[in-house]
């Protein structure tokens, strides 16, 4: 469907979507094999960060490839060295991405339109791990950065920052392991709450490690029965809940009972699996030719409509140049 679409460069994880059947590391049912449709089509191919790198100078198509599934986190790939970062340790990070995609896609006279999403900040969302949530969204801001980096060299090109949809999460204060008790006991707010001990930031925004002594303490409004402890999940990504033995629905998983833990009943039906999606307004930010069509209350309707007169879809008499489907980033015609 990308490719059938006209997309010139695409990058991420599901590798085995696109492997035909029989393969190694193929998830597809069938016969089709759409990185062979891809490489006819003239692009390029990588699997590792190496690789990318090195496809991306003569590139003018690219297809990036870099997990059979989803992506490692940015905390375990750079941190920890947990969930599959082992087998996969290769994997761009999103910043990496983003460079490569401009640099491709920003050959084309007639400009471009791309699209990046930290897609994990929703997944480990699901799954309660906000640590490995929190460190995505501190990459995501690396990578918006790289863009605002590229439209500040020119005068055609409108970033957009918005999101999808919301969680149900909320700081509320910290978690002091110096206290004594059960979990909830470690827990401060208000002015007891102090700071918490995570280390100065490095030059890429991440602080070195999650597992200090007093840490934020995030809680969720929604959730599933599960075990907590209020500790960092350092042994890899949670997984909050496992099939019930009866099949039906979902119960908290006991390999995630530590000496600590307390059971978690949740707000959920025994159907969710996780954290949902909740209905709070989502914030949009934007800079650029069209930007100041942003402000106030909008509906998600008028993101599009933005999106396309920035693009320059529609505009123009016919015969005048301006093409439904050309993508122009800013182009104000």
């Amino acid at each position: 469907m990308f490719l059938d679409a006209g997309v010139d460069v695409l990058l991420g994880g599901g590798r085995a979507y696109f492997l035909p059947a029989g393969t190694k590391e193929s998830k597809r049912g069938d016969g089709l094999d759409p990185l062979a449709r891809y490489r006819e089509a003239g692009f390029a191919y990588a699997t590792t960060g190496r690789e990318l790198q090195a496809a991306v100078p003569s590139a003018r198509k690219l297809l990036g490839l870099f997990h059979p599934d989803n992506m490692d986190g940015v905390l375990d790939r750079r941190f920890l060295k947990r969930g599959t970062v082992p087998q996969f340790p290769d994997q761009p990070d999103l910043t990496e991405m983003t460079r490569a995609a401009l640099a491709v896609l920003s050959r084309n006279p007639d400009g471009f339109f791309l699209m990046v999403e930290a897609g994990l900040i929703d997944k480990f969302s699901h799954k309660l791990d906000w640590e490995r949530s929190t460190w995505d969204t501190i990459m995501l801001s690396q990578a918006v950065q790289v863009a605002r980096d590229f439209a500040a060299r020119r005068n055609d090109t409108l970033v957009m920052v918005t999101a999808d949809h919301t969680h149900g999460l909320s700081i509320v204060g910290t978690v002091d392991d110096g206290l004594p008790g059960p979990p909830r006991e470690k827990v401060r707010t208000y002015a007891e709450a102090g700071f918490p001990d995570y280390p100065p930031p490095g030059p890429e925004g991440y602080p070195a490690r999650p597992d200090v002594r007093r840490r934020l303490a995030v809680f969720y409004a929604d959730e599933p029965d599960h075990w907590e402890d209020r500790e960092p999940a350092l042994a890899g990504p949670r997984e909050p809940t496992v099939p019930a033995p009866d099949r039906k629905g979902f119960v908290a998983n006991p390999a995630e009972k530590t000496a600590a833990a307390v059971l978690v009943e949740g707000n959920l039906p025994r159907s969710a699996e996780g954290g949902v999606h909740t209905m709070d307004d989502v914030l949009l930010d934007a800079g650029g030719p069209g930007s100041e069509r942003v402000h106030g209350f909008l509906d998600n309707t008028e993101v599009f409509r933005i999106i396309a007169e920035a693009l320059g879809l529609g505009r123009g008499a016919p015969g005048s140049g301006a093409q439904a489907g050309s993508a122009v980033p800013g182009a104000r015609q």
